[in-house]
């Protein structure tokens, strides 16, 4: 029991990694991932989202109908997120400001809806709270991740702070669109040469 319980939250971890594994959520890692601390943020609101909506959605699995069941996981996603919104806009709001409209999105995003439908829907809460959890840390780790190279290199900083050297000329290009294709790319080449050793 212990083992599947630690199978469930590691998953995500590793094995089934959103955005590199399932290729999932990428809309916001890609935009939001100029920065180490919006990466962080966003994957820390997915993480809170995705756990709260994996519990609601278990406990109340036998009590939604078949015919509406999605609608239902998008009203109940919604209603964490903008849960989310508030929170960020009052207290944390240079980063809600960074963030911007990928807070919103969060609602539509396949990773929680998918977690949601594949998973939470017909599992107890316990295991449902262990998979979004995993998928969660998984998210903000890869999300971490790939800013942090794309702020590192393409800025100089990390988390804002200075750690080039002050001849450090930043490879700009990185901390633009095209630029988070090429660091996903790369990160996922990686992870799959990894993999098959």
């Amino acid at each position: 029991m212990m083992d599947l319980r630690i199978r469930e939250f590691t998953k995500g971890l590793w094995k089934e990694i959103p955005p590199f594994r399932l290729v999932l959520g990428l809309c916001p890692a890609l935009a939001v991932t100029k920065s180490a601390d919006g990466g962080l943020g966003m994957g820390i609101a997915v993480t809170f989202v995705l756990l709260c909506s994996n519990v609601l959605v278990s406990l109340l699995r036998n009590v939604i109908p078949k015919k509406v069941r999605i609608a239902s996981y998008i009203a109940i996603v919604a209603t964490y997120v903008v849960l989310v919104e508030m929170i960020t806009q009052a207290y944390f709001f240079p980063l809600y400001q960074k963030l911007g409209i990928f807070i919103p999105l969060i609602v539509v995003n396949c990773i929680i809806l998918g977690r949601a439908e594949a998973f939470a829907s017909k599992n107890p809460v316990l295991p449902s709270a262990l998979d979004g959890l995993g998928m969660g840390i998984g998210y903000t780790l890869s999300l971490t991740v790939l800013a942090s190279i794309r702020e590192i290199l393409g800025s100089g900083t990390w988390f804002g702070m200075q750690v080039m050297g002050s001849s450090y000329q930043p490879f700009s290009f990185l901390v633009e669109a095209p630029g988070a294709f090429v660091c996903l790319g790369l990160i996922l080449g990686i992870m799959n040469s990894l993999g098959k050793r």
